[in-house]
């Protein structure tokens, strides 16, 4: 297995080709740019196509109508982008197409900055669009996750015929790391009688959203809730760091998430018990990797990059058994491993650190 020297960015457009994308529909923007630059020199070559359509509206259209025969279709954006594809987005749950978004984080709102961020972790995970849905979205921290990551969407979107999200960000899609391009694993063996690819020989197939009367609907959204259960069930994910004996706990993903490491490290060589749960997925978010902990630390913290959106999912998966509080930083700023520690000082030992809390 080659062991190579790339951009984040970069590292998702190779995890598509390796896992059998052959069409791409994206427009430019900073920070995601990268992606379709490097899928236009290198996917054509394998087979397959890249355009950039006119706006984000009009590749996530596209993108809906190629995979409703089947292939395996990638978009990059970067998060104003993202929200311009909401529409189609809903579309594609509602039909059931499978499909990969990558979001490529910058701060906001609006056009914000260009600064890593995690302030679309409430779009991502909720269903950024209208109606009842969920994404199926995976948090990468590193250059070899957004490769296997990646690489893994795509079979995951095929196995239960769901869009699936890379949550990643500017600092990750940016940053160049070793990363080692494993071949492509066997993709599932998924039964695609739903494509649409000509109908000669077969009845004709449609793939709409469109519910004529309310018993329909109400009949797909409840087939579409026990899918998302069964997804909830099957696929949480997460990271253990340091948690066996751990009194407080960290939780954090993407970029923060390899931060507090460090900070976990850091507060162990100070005699404070600290572990960190890595969410792998912000949707499912992990649950069963906190609940199990809760009768032996005595309180979390989530570090994330915005006002206070994973904490949200944390502090239910919590139960109000132990105290959740947030430390975060915002607008494209990166916390340290001292910031971390002190913070959590602060909150759960401040005899301590000196302060008095009433």
């Amino acid at each position: 297995m080659e062991r190579v020297l790339m951009k984040g960015n970069e590292i998702i457009g190779e995890a598509a080709i390796q896992a059998g994308c052959k069409l791409f529909f994206g427009y430019p923007i900073t920070p995601s740019t990268e992606v379709i630059e490097y899928l236009s020199a290198n996917l054509p070559p394998k087979g397959g196509t890249v355009l950039q359509a006119e706006d984000e509206i009009g590749a996530i259209n596209m993108c809906y109508g190629a995979a409703c025969t089947g292939n395996r279709v990638l978009t990059a954006s970067s998060s104003p982008g993202i929200s311009l594809k909401q529409e189609g987005i809903s579309f594609a749950a509602a039909v059931e197409l499978p499909m990969v978004l990558v979001n490529v984080n910058r701060c906001g709102p609006g056009l914000g900055g260009l600064g890593p961020a995690q302030s679309d972790y409430f779009q991502s995970t909720k269903g950024g669009g209208h109606g009842d849905y969920r994404l199926i979205v995976l948090a990468p921290s590193k250059a070899q996750e957004l490769y296997d990551y990646t690489m893994e969407a795509f079979d995951l979107a095929d196995q239960y015929r769901n869009p699936v999200m890379v949550h990643t960000d500017g600092f990750l899609g940016q940053t160049m790391e070793p990363v080692v391009l494993k071949e492509r694993p066997q993709a599932p063996d998924v039964n695609k009688d739903w494509i649409v690819t000509g109908a000669k020989n077969r009845e004709k197939r449609i793939l709409a959203s469109y519910s004529l009367t309310n018993e329909v609907g109400e009949a797909n959204n409840i087939a579409w809730e026990n899918k998302y259960k069964e997804i909830q069930d099957k696929e949480q994910r997460w990271e253990s760091f340091h948690t066996e004996d751990a009194e407080y706990l960290l939780v954090s993903y993407g970029t923060t998430g390899r931060i507090c490491k460090s900070t976990v490290l850091n507060a162990r060589k100070k005699g404070i018990k600290l572990g960190l749960i890595r969410p792998i997925t912000l949707w499912p978010f992990p649950e069963k990797g906190i609940k199990p902990l809760l009768n032996q630390i005595k309180g979390i913290l989530t570090v994330e990059l915005n006002t206070g959106q994973m904490i949200e999912d944390v502090k239910l998966a919590a139960e109000c058994k132990v105290p959740v509080k947030l430390y975060r930083r915002q607008g494209g700023m990166l916390p340290t491993e001292d910031e971390i520690l002190e913070n959590l000082e602060k909150i759960f030992q401040p005899e301590e650190s000196g302060e008095v809390r009433n």
